[in-house]
């Protein structure tokens, strides 16, 4: 998909790309090397996350602009992406002169996002999780226990347990499982 993309805008008269990155963990190192007017990130990439690397380029590139392109159109991610510091969010079901057309209006200082996505962000409200009941969401993903979390995150088995608790009630779910899956498919994780 990557090369596809990279083949369709590099034959637009006006658009040269300058770098493919296979990694997260990659994006920022070629930025600084290539210097883009403009990075196009995923959001699920191997590493580091588009979103993780979006609030980084903000950071150490400020004048690359960041266009989100991704599958996941869902509302919590366009909020982490605009937070990131992210110029725009599109879903990969538009044509590719639109998403030259968008590249062109985040280099002219515009944001853009797909309209529909807008609309259900909007819809949708803010996330409920506190910063620290992702955190803890996160951590146990891969069916840690309730002490490999505590250990992970540097805190204590009860603290851990009313997170999790605090997390299953925002998501209306019935365990960290369940919430998991929930703040997953709203973004916010």
């Amino acid at each position: 998909m990557r090369g596809a993309l990279a083949l369709l805008l590099g034959m637009e008269p006006d658009i040269e790309v300058v770098a493919q990155v296979a990694t997260g963990d990659a994006i920022v190192d070629a930025a600084l090397l290539r210097r883009p007017d403009v990075a196009l990130l995923d959001i699920e990439l191997p590493g580091m996350s588009g979103l993780d690397a979006a609030a980084q380029l903000r950071d150490e590139a400020p004048d690359c602009r960041v266009l989100i392109l991704t599958t996941f159109g869902r509302p919590g991610y366009l909020r982490r992406a605009m937070e990131a510091g992210a110029a725009g969010f599109l879903v990969k079901d538009g044509p590719v002169e639109e998403l030259a057309a968008a590249i062109r209006r985040v280099l002219t200082g515009e944001t853009v996002i797909d309209p529909a996505l807008a609309a259900a962000a909007l819809s949708a409200g803010p996330n409920p999780l506190t910063a620290r009941e992702c955190e803890v969401l996160n951590a146990s993903v891969d069916g840690a226990t309730v002490a490999d979390v505590a250990a992970r995150l540097h805190l204590s088995e009860s603290t851990v347990r009313n997170y999790l608790s605090a997390a299953i009630g925002k998501t209306g779910t019935r365990n960290r499982t369940e919430a998991v899956r929930e703040a997953r498919r709203q973004g916010w994780l």
